[in-house]
């Protein structure tokens, strides 16, 4: 058993930095953090974006993100609703080492088999 206040283990079963993780290596997750990197954009323009994605998994994405305080949803009263959704520093933090990996595998993409 850890000792009490020991620094965060992410080998550990009950370690919490498990769950950020598996939030932050999910490619769509990686994805939406790095198209939101220019700015605030609303769903449409997110979802045009990340081709391939359906609208019910980019709300799911974007929904995790929000509630891990990586991402901020602005509600603007207008017919229709205008929603937009824009990285929080922590989003911006976290998108540094994830931007780094994508454009990693993109330089490298022709290594795998």
């Amino acid at each position: 058993m850890p000792a009490l206040n020991a620094p965060p283990d992410a080998y550990l079963a009950n370690c919490p930095c498990r769950s950020v993780l598996d939030l932050l290596a999910d490619k769509w997750s990686a994805l939406a953090l790095g198209a939101l990197v220019g700015g605030p954009l609303r769903f449409g323009e997110v979802r045009r974006r990340l081709e391939g994605i359906s609208p019910k998994v980019l709300t799911a994405v974007l929904r995790r993100l929000e509630e891990h305080g990586l991402v901020e949803r602005t509600v603007y009263p207008a017919v229709p609703l205008h929603v937009e959704y824009a990285l929080t520093e922590l989003g911006r933090d976290a998108n540094g080492p994830l931007d780094a990996l994508r454009r990693w595998v993109e330089a490298n993409i022709e290594r795998f088999p």
